[in-house]
Parts: C-alpha cells; sequence; structure tokens
C-alpha cells in the first residue's frame, strides 16, 4: 500500500496550491483519506478528511472556507485545494488512509501514510 504527495511548493501569501495524494495498492473506494502537517517546533496536526464515499468532509477551524478536499477514486487520487494561503500555513503535508470513516483528530487510526510533501508560505 502506497500513499504519494505532490504538488507543494513556494507560494506567495494570498496564493494558492493543489496538492494530490495518490494511492496504489488498494481499492480507494473503501477508504477515508485525510490530510495532516507538520510545522517547524509543532505537532502534526489534522488538516482535513474525506470519508470513503466522499459525501462527508471534515476542515480544521483554521483551514475552513480555504481549503477543500476531494477524490477521484477513478483516478485513485486525493486533492487539497488551498486558497488564500497564510504564511502560518507552511508545513509539511501528509495524506493518511484509514478504513471508511474520517477521523481527524485521531491521527493514530490512520494506518497508511505517505512521505510528505513542503509547502512554504512566504513574501
Amino acid at each position: 500500500l502506497q500513499l504519494v504527495e505532490s504538488g507543494g511548493g513556494l507560494v506567495q501569501p494570498g496564493g494558492s496550491l493543489r496538492l494530490s495524494c495518490a494511492t496504489s495498492g488498494f481499492t480507494l473506494d473503501y477508504y477515508a483519506i485525510g490530510w495532516f502537517r507538520q510545522a517547524p517546533g509543532k505537532e502534526r496536526e489534522g488538516v482535513s478528511c474525506i470519508g470513503a464515499s466522499g459525501g462527508i468532509t471534515n476542515y480544521a477551524d483554521s483551514v475552513e472556507g480555504r481549503f477543500t478536499i476531494s477524490r477521484d477514486n477513478a483516478k485513485n487520487t486525493v486533492y487539497l485545494q488551498m486558497n488564500s494561503l497564510k504564511p502560518e500555513d507552511t508545513a509539511v503535508y501528509y495524506c493518511a488512509a484509514r478504513w471508511n470513516i474520517c477521523a481527524i483528530r485521531a491521527q493514530g487510526l490512520f494506518d497508511y501514510w505517505g512521505q510528505g510533501t513542503q509547502v512554504t508560505v512566504s513574501s
């Protein structure tokens, strides 16, 4: 089972990025996918999650209204569209998978993790 993040980079405040989480080795249809991030010197935190059906999405308060999570099971990929980026969004972003149901506040319940992609928001 493999998850590979991409789409990170350097962007100015107010800019946008779209992260991708490409999955392989399992049937994405049955898994919830979460996005997490870890800033330097801080603990990893949950950002967003989308349930297996795609009908349920969760967001951290800090990104609500700016980030949008979506999934394309036919492409085995989950996306995180990030708009109105702020310097405090700077972090390594990880995607992770668990069976069926989101658990954005319980990282330990996610079974499979990617290696992360760096997002830097700076002028």
